[in-house]
């Protein structure tokens, strides 16, 4: 979708569901145009992943996450973006030997913030790089402590994206992203962990305009290279990708009408 210039990017990334061999991703998300040129957006979406057990490929095997997630976007210059969210996200905790049964929930509460710049290639190619600086504090299913305090992460990634064709808005679009953190810890002794490296995501994503409609959809594989995983010997987890991205544009009446209420 294209606002008088600006590319805004519909595409939900997957989030990390751990160690796995392959994985699911899915997300319906309402995307709200806030003023007349584009320049402002929110996105709200809800996601589910699923993923498969270590000793199976079946991506649809174990229920692995689900997320409710709020950004807000604001394109305030040529090429430059800022936005930030807050989020929620829940994950069922699996043992680590055969059955791998579920031993207890996780939950965890997000937020971030996130500098975007992006190059343009002539009409068809754009690259858009982007800092993203998250926190992120855990909690068992009672809101009790958990062994994992909060954690600081720092995420860097580049997107790589080649305008197919006018019709439906389609695109193509290649990422590379590595993720960095420092932990607290709550267990066995209240300790932080050293900053480093964690793991590398890399993407790829189809997307087009539903014609005649308000909906975009994304498919995408993203490969998760997970620093120290079982996962990583045999190429990391693999997951298969897809959104769908109600747009709902600018309306001038209904903001001059909250205007003349405010």
């Amino acid at each position: 979708m294209v606002f008088t210039g600006i590319s805004v990017k519909a595409q939900i990334s997957p989030p990390g569901l751990g160690d796995a061999n392959t994985a699911f991703w899915s997300a319906f998300g309402v995307k709200r145009t806030l003023d007349s040129l584009g320049k402002k957006q929110t996105l709200d979406y809800i996601g589910i992943g699923r993923k498969s057990s270590p000793d199976n490929d079946n991506l649809f095997s174990k229920q692995a996450i689900f997320v409710f997630n709020h950004e807000f976007y604001h394109s305030f210059a040529p090429h430059q973006q800022y936005s930030y969210a807050l989020s929620y996200r829940r994950q069922p905790q699996y043992e680590t030997n055969a059955p791998y049964e579920k031993e207890g929930i996780e939950q965890e509460f997000r937020a971030y913030g996130r500098y975007a710049y992006t190059f343009d290639f002539g009409k068809k190619w754009k690259l858009k790089n982007t800092v993203r600086q998250e926190f992120r504090k855990f909690f068992d299913a009672d809101f009790k402590k958990v062994e994992e305090d909060f954690q600081l992460r720092t995420r860097i990634k580049s997107q790589l994206t080649y305008n197919l064709s006018s019709k439906n808005n389609q695109k193509l679009a290649v990422s590379a992203e590595a993720l960095f953190s420092i932990s607290h810890l709550n267990e066995p002794d209240p300790q932080w962990t050293a900053f480093g490296y964690r793991e590398m995501r890399i993407a790829a994503y189809y997307m087009f305009s539903i014609p005649h409609s308000p909906f975009t959809v994304d498919i995408g594989y993203m490969d998760d290279l997970i620093r120290g995983s079982q996962s990583i010997h045999k190429g990391g987890v693999h997951y298969l990708a897809a959104d769908l991205i109600w747009n709902i544009p600018y309306k001038k009446k209904e903001a001059d009408n909250q205007e003349h209420l405010d």
